[in-house]
């Protein structure tokens, strides 16, 4: 059976993230931090927009890769090193998946596009940027808001979340406020959206 380029950067993809030294418990199942991130996103998007372009399925899947390998702690631990941090993230993911894709034997028009949508460049208003956005927010929101409570006062998860849904579109909202929370953190929603 032949394996199409999806299906074989995929699978590259997915070997450079199961290598993620982090290990996150999901069920009681154990996993390379990054390999559950990017499952999560895709699983997302294909719930979200079941027939999302194949730059944006593959963008999503490589949102994070190999995230580890540029710790936050080797830039100055203020706002100015936390933006650098994740604008040299966002060339690192984008160059380590274009070698992927030529390497797949996708097209230079492809593999610009995924780079691009990595990049995040033109949100609100390049569509298929939109769309990873809302994924990313939605997958942040289900599953990675809950561990922000514990660590930061109610000011600051305020400004965390009225931030996320700024990034949103008005389907992403619908989509956010049908995840199940806990009542706890519905509330704070409510509360930072001023519903």
């Amino acid at each position: 059976m032949t394996t199409t380029p999806f299906q074989q950067a995929s699978q590259w993809i997915d070997a450079e993230n199961a290598q993620d030294p982090n290990i996150e418990i999901h069920e009681s199942i154990s996993f390379p931090k990054e390999l559950l991130y990017s499952n999560r996103m895709y699983e997302r998007l294909m719930d979200f927009f079941p027939n999302a372009p194949e730059e944006v399925q593959i963008a999503s899947k490589a949102q994070h890769i190999c995230r580890w390998k540029i710790a936050r702690e080797s830039y100055p631990m203020d706002r100015v090193g936390y933006l650098k941090w994740r604008e040299d993230l966002k060339k690192f993911h984008a160059k380590l998946t274009a070698e992927i894709l030529e390497k797949a034997g996708y097209s230079t028009e492809f593999i610009a596009r995924v780079s691009f949508l990595i990049e995040k460049k033109l949100l609100k208003k390049d569509e298929g940027t939109q769309l990873l956005e809302d994924v990313i927010c939605l997958v942040f929101l289900e599953f990675y808001l809950d561990p922000f409570v514990h660590k930061h006062d109610t000011e600051k998860l305020k400004n965390i979340i009225l931030k996320t849904w700024n990034k949103m579109s008005e389907k992403g909202h619908q989509a956010a406020l049908q995840i199940n929370y806990s009542p706890e953190n519905l509330q704070l929603i409510k509360d930072s959206l001023g519903l």
